[in-house]
């Protein structure tokens, strides 16, 4: 419907010979504001040097439309031309539905297009824990959501195996290693504490015994207990769901120089100087204040390797190019930008999405997130604790702009308290009732629709879940397009609700009018669809059946 009233709204403006702008077709919030909604009064009205309303009342006084679809047309307020939609047009929707069935909602708006999404990128030091839990399940969700707007996608870890964070991953390895062997052996002040540094040297001695005893090589400590980490995180991505496609490793900027023609770059264009031993990059004029690149101890800082690496995305030619940051690189990526930007680079394709922090509760307790000492709650154990579609669900259902409050206890609960369980719990009730009506229709759902009366589903309730499903393909798009998961969890909540009011007031497997039970069915069959589909794009599974049902 948005594309038809954008073409007739569209002839009308040329017909009156209006300016050309662009249409924008909106869903209104109240039921009697119709079903569509257009503020196009306004935006010509700059243009016209007229009022808003005297230039809505020659759009509707000229507009030609089908009357089988439309059958009202308003003008609302100063200027708002609102549609009313004929049942008829929404029950077109609904056959839409049980047609195109898994692809109902996909758009082809990006395709050929490629995009590049790269999030995660844990640094191999440790095991992932629940606070990653937050870009991991965003990211997973963003990249489904960008192959249902038609973007082909390539899927990207930016593996940091370089650094000091790695040498002190060594010197711990090694420490704990030495242990076993001399319990007094000393362990580096800001060393990796965690009992899985104890694994790896295990690992180690029950591989090579005390071979590596008062060994100096910290290459190959560090190796061990990058192999140990990468191994422990890439089961983690796994258990949740996700493979990447490519893993980029940040060593190979500097064995392939691309780092250093970075800073000829900049010498060479006479960006950067030298003050106090160290290398400043000339930032002030984007950023207020000039940032250091190379340390007075030769060491680079990180926004060298990451300009190089955004620079090799960038030459990839990928159309649209995807960072998901916590809200701790909220500046850092912008220097990043910046100095790709003084190079030439245009950073038009690169979308950096910040994510808030996470503040995990069980009951009245927080649970720390150590990064470096002790033990942490790993992002396994919330996975073991509350399932994989808690987890996913819990960490996506608030904006990413958002903090976070995870109740581990509510996540818990199978309950309609439990946001996730209250949505796959209509999921699996439809099932139910589905499973239930082979009794009279063994085969329905494989039969000839096109036969089934749909004028007879007339109730309020009936209508009006109707209308909702035939929402579904313009909360994806404008969600997929603004990178807002969340969105699309408050828009099957909605279904929801509409589906258990449906069915508390409608009664479907009623034997004594069949035409009106086999219409129900496939409405049932429909919101079904609906669900399943939503839930493949936020990446939580559809289950048939639940205790509950």
């Amino acid at each position: 419907m948005k594309e038809y009233l954008n073409q007739i709204i569209s002839n009308t403006i040329k017909k009156l010979q209006y300016p050309g702008v662009t249409i924008q077709i909106d869903i209104p919030k109240s039921a009697k504001n119709g079903d569509f909604s257009t503020n196009i009064a306004f935006l010509l009205s700059k243009e016209l040097k007229l009022p808003p309303k005297k230039i809505a009342e020659e759009i509707v006084n000229k507009i030609e439309y089908n009357k089988d679809y439309i059958i009202k047309i308003e003008i609302a307020g100063n200027g708002f031309i609102n549609f009313f939609a004929s049942d008829k047009f929404f029950i077109n929707g609904l056959i839409s539905i049980l047609k195109e069935k898994s692809n109902f909602g996909k758009s082809y708006l990006n395709k050929g297009k490629t995009a590049n999404i790269e999030w995660v990128s844990a640094n191999p030091t440790k095991p992932l824990h629940a606070g990653h839990g937050r870009q991991i399940c965003l990211g997973k969700a963003i990249a489904n959501m960008l192959e249902w707007i038609g973007y082909k996608v390539v899927r990207e870890y930016y593996y940091n195996d370089a650094g000091m964070q790695m040498t002190l991953l060594a010197k711990s390895v090694k420490a704990r290693y030495e242990q076993l062997f001399d319990s007094e052996y000393p362990f580096p002040e800001d060393g990796y504490q965690g009992n899985y540094i104890i694994e790896i040297a295990k690992n180690i001695y029950n591989k090579y015994g005390d071979k590596y005893r008062n060994s100096d090589d910290l290459e190959f400590f560090k190796k061990e207990g990058e192999k140990y980490n990468f191994t422990s995180i890439k089961n983690t991505l796994e258990k949740i769901g996700i493979r990447h496609d490519i893993f980029f490793n940040e060593s190979d900027l500097y064995k392939n120089g691309s780092i250093d023609k970075i800073i000829r770059e900049f010498e060479v264009r006479n960006l950067s100087y030298k003050k106090d031993g160290a290398i400043w990059l000339k930032l002030s004029e984007k950023l207020k204040q000039d940032k250091v690149i190379v340390k007075s101890t030769g060491e680079y800082t990180y926004r060298l390797p990451d300009m190089a690496y955004h620079i090799d995305k960038l030459q990839r030619n990928y159309d649209l190019i995807i960072d998901i940051f916590g809200a701790d690189h909220s500046d850092t990526y912008k220097e990043v930008l910046s100095g790709i930007e003084l190079l030439g680079y245009d950073t038009s394709k690169i979308k950096v999405i910040i994510h808030q922090m996470v503040t995990f509760k069980s009951g009245n307790k927080s649970l720390k997130m150590s990064g470096r000492y002790g033990t942490f709650y790993s992002l396994d154990d919330l996975i073991n604790d509350i399932g994989i579609d808690a987890t996913q669900f819990f960490f996506i259902m608030r904006s990413s702009n958002s903090h976070l409050d995870f109740d581990i206890e509510l996540a818990k609960e199978q309950s309609d308290k439990n946001p996730v369980y209250y949505l796959q719990y209509a999921h699996a009730r439809i099932c139910g009732i589905l499973r239930h009506s082979r009794e009279v229709f063994p085969d329905f759902e494989k039969s000839n629709f096109s036969d089934v009366n749909f004028d007879l589903l007339k109730t309020a309730d009936e209508i009006n879940l109707i209308k909702e499903l035939t929402k579904f393909p313009y909360e994806v798009l404008s969600s997929c397009i603004d990178f807002e998961p969340h969105r699309i969890i408050s828009y099957l909540n909605s279904l929801a609700e509409c589906f258990h009011r449906f069915y508390r007031n409608n009664r479907v497997l009623d034997i004594s009018n069949t035409s009106l039970m086999l219409a129900r069915l496939y409405l049932c069959l429909a919101v079904k669809q609906v669900l399943k589909n939503g839930f493949d794009i936020i990446g939580i599974s559809a289950p048939e059946r639940m205790e509950k049902e």
